[in-house]
């Protein structure tokens, strides 16, 4: 299970202009920005971008992109790894402890809240493939990665029904599949997507992803 879950996670690139997509879409279809499940933050930080997915039932991934790599954060509220479903409230064993120091660094803004986490994954620019700790899970409980890496929608079919069940619209797959395909997001495909959003308001936000 751990390797198909790694192997199912494309490269840092892709990965990045993917989030940049489902971001993007979810500015066109959710004016409130709380609601949104994908977000991305250009200038999170000197140099480092992030993504963020929040699906408003207590779980998230988070995703650091830096010069040095790129580190993922999962927290399933659910998982019995959680620092909050154990006594010592600590951070499960082997979560952080092979992560180099150079990407671990980046999750120590209070706003990431390091310590809420049930799996961390990252690769270095260096690297060929993605890295997990070697974390033991015990029988019956999930850290929650297989659920939340799902939430990272690789292709358009696959984000026009997440958004058919979670904003309960169903857009273009037309008009979603440009966007998938890097076609400039022009005033006629944000109508056509939600026709009750302000234009104006969409296009500024999605200004600030570039």
């Amino acid at each position: 299970m751990e390797v198909k879950v790694l192997e199912r996670l494309p490269d840092p690139i892709i990965l990045k202009k993917l989030m940049k997509i489902q971001a993007s879409l979810n500015m066109i279809l959710c004016q409130d920005e709380w609601l949104r499940y994908h977000s991305f933050v250009k200038d999170w930080d000197k140099d480092v971008c992030m993504a963020k997915i929040d699906n408003g039932a207590g779980d998230h991934l988070i995703i650091l992109f830096s010069r040095e790599g790129c580190i993922i954060k999962g927290f399933d509220h659910e998982s019995g790894l959680s620092p909050h479903a154990q006594d010592e409230h600590k951070v499960w064993q082997g979560i952080y402890d092979d992560v180099p120091k150079e990407l671990l660094s980046l999750l120590e803004d209070d706003a990431i809240e390091k310590d809420d986490v049930t799996f961390c994954i990252w690769r270095k620019n260096s690297d060929s493939s993605w890295h997990k700790g070697k974390v033991e899970i015990p029988e019956g409980e999930s850290d929650g990665s297989d659920f939340l890496l799902s939430c990272i929608f690789s292709s358009p079919e696959d984000f026009a029904e997440f958004a058919k069940d979670y904003f309960e619209l169903s857009p273009s797959l037309e008009v979603v599949a440009k966007i998938y395909d890097d076609y400039p997001i022009t005033e006629e495909m944000i109508n056509l997507l939600n026709p009750n959003c302000d234009v104006k308001e969409v296009l500024h936000e999605l200004n600030d992803l570039i």
